[in-house]
């Protein structure tokens, strides 16, 4: 980020939505999870039928309970178990109880169904007012809400959450990104809560209208609800003249609010009192200590509507309980950096696509608009790699960009992939969630 943005930072600032929760003792902290896992698990097994036919499969039941350490006896419940019980299997309450039912698109299947009762709604905004305050958000700044509206837990999430902070919210949800440019100039937003791929859209648009987003009072980005990487934020801090943080959320788990970045930025805060974390050895199934990577584990603690127990985010990561500058103890979920089912075998090569993005955007020549497409010729794997050169960048240096790129990726990521040069705008954008890879040997 350049040196004139730097004020715009706040490091240092320590403003917290609930103090006494963000900077609870550690052992304050596990007393009051260990007696809200009592009560979620007798909870899920009571109204439940999954879960009680779950627990008893696995010879528990919510009695033998008696420390954090004994949930790794109990069973994980993955999507599928969503899917599998469709769509109001899962809940722990009768459906008459229910303010609000979000779903997945079901693009790939039957559709994931979450619900939330009016407490959960509540708890919901509180967790998301904490983190956005967590983030740099202050009661009184316009929020601009670029999260998509309707199902998709990201729009009202945010919504919610700012206005639970205080702050004014635009909802202008995903897409006429010519008008979200023009309603950021014109209501002088603080704060952008968008998918960092429709953020770098955003900031697209306006470079190309001739509206500098940097020059006026926009200073934080909220970004979640896809995988991104350092080389993004440098990218997205760059264009917007912001402070980038990330934001962590499932709809299975609440929805955008379980962990976040503060200004320090090192790792996301997972807000303990309503969420138990664990990683996991993703073969085993065994709890793994603080500080190595595993897949991501979150059990619920004040879910009414649909508590989830152990639930397996394929998200890889790590754990940390060092603490933190801004003094929450709160645990850190160190940046996530792939997904067990976004990995991609190529020839034996284990590929993330987050991998091939760490390599591309600090590359000069390029833009942060990129796809990736997997074919199956003959017996192999092929990987093609399309990204956009930079509107600076002549055409004559394509190949010579694309000789570098496909070097870049057999060197550090170790496998071989036929790399297109294209040209500026001719990859098509995303309105929310971008679509970085096209897997055609699943066709």
């Amino acid at each position: 980020m350049s040196a004139e943005f730097l004020p715009r930072m706040r490091s240092g600032d320590d403003y917290m939505f609930h103090p006494d929760l963000e900077r609870m003792d550690r052992a304050e902290l596990a007393a009051l999870q260990l007696a809200r896992l009592k009560g979620t698990l007798h909870h899920a097994y009571t109204n439940v039928p999954h879960y009680r036919r779950a627990f008893d499969a696995a010879g528990v039941t919510p009695d033998d309970l008696h420390s954090l350490a004994d949930l790794a006896r109990f069973p994980f419940t993955v999507k599928t178990d969503l899917r599998d019980n469709y769509p109001f299997g899962l809940f722990a309450v009768p459906r008459s109880q229910l303010a609000r039912i979000h779903a997945s698109s079901g693009t790939t299947g039957r559709p994931t169904v979450v619900g939330y009762t009016q407490g959960d709604l509540v708890r919901w905004s509180e967790l998301m007012a904490r983190s956005m305050a967590s983030a740099g958000i202050r009661p009184g700044d316009v929020v601009h809400n670029s999260y998509g509206y309707g199902l998709f837990t990201g729009g009202l999430g945010a919504h919610y959450g700012a206005e639970r902070l205080g702050a004014t919210v635009v909802p202008m949800s995903g897409g006429s990104t010519e008008r979200q440019v023009a309603l950021l100039r014109d209501f002088a937003a603080d704060a952008l809560c968008s998918t960092p791929s429709y953020a770098l859209n955003i900031a697209e648009v306006a470079r190309a209208e001739g509206v500098d987003l940097r020059g006026g009072p926009l200073k934080v980005g909220l970004f979640g609800a896809e995988p991104w990487t350092e080389a993004m934020r440098a990218e997205l801090e760059e264009q917007l003249g912001i402070t980038a943080c990330d934001v962590y959320g499932l709809s299975e788990i609440m929805g955008p609010g379980v962990a976040v970045e503060c200004w320090a930025r090192n790792g996301l805060h997972g807000w303990e009192d309503h969420f138990l974390f664990e990683v996991i050895d993703a073969q085993t199934g065994q709890p793994l200590p603080y500080g190595e990577a595993g897949e991501l584990v979150i059990t619920t603690l004040t879910k009414s509507a649909l508590p989830m127990i152990r639930y397996r985010t394929r998200d890889i990561s790590r754990l940390s309980i060092e603490p933190c500058p801004c003094g929450r103890s709160h645990v850190r979920i160190l940046r996530i950096t792939g997904r067990n089912d976004d990995m991609m075998i190529i020839r034996g090569v284990n590929v993330y696509p987050s991998q091939v993005e760490a390599v591309l955007l600090p590359l000069p020549g390029l833009s942060a608009h990129y796809q990736m497409v997997v074919e199956r010729k003959g017996v192999l794997d092929v990987l093609t790699i399309e990204v956009e050169a930079a509107p600076e960048e002549a055409e004559a240096s394509y190949p010579q960009l694309a000789a570098t790129v496909g070097h870049h990726v057999k060197s550090l990521i170790g496998v071989s992939s036929t790399v297109i040069i294209r040209r500026p705008g001719e990859i098509p954008r995303s309105l929310g969630k971008a679509l970085r890879v096209r897997d055609l040997r699943r066709g």
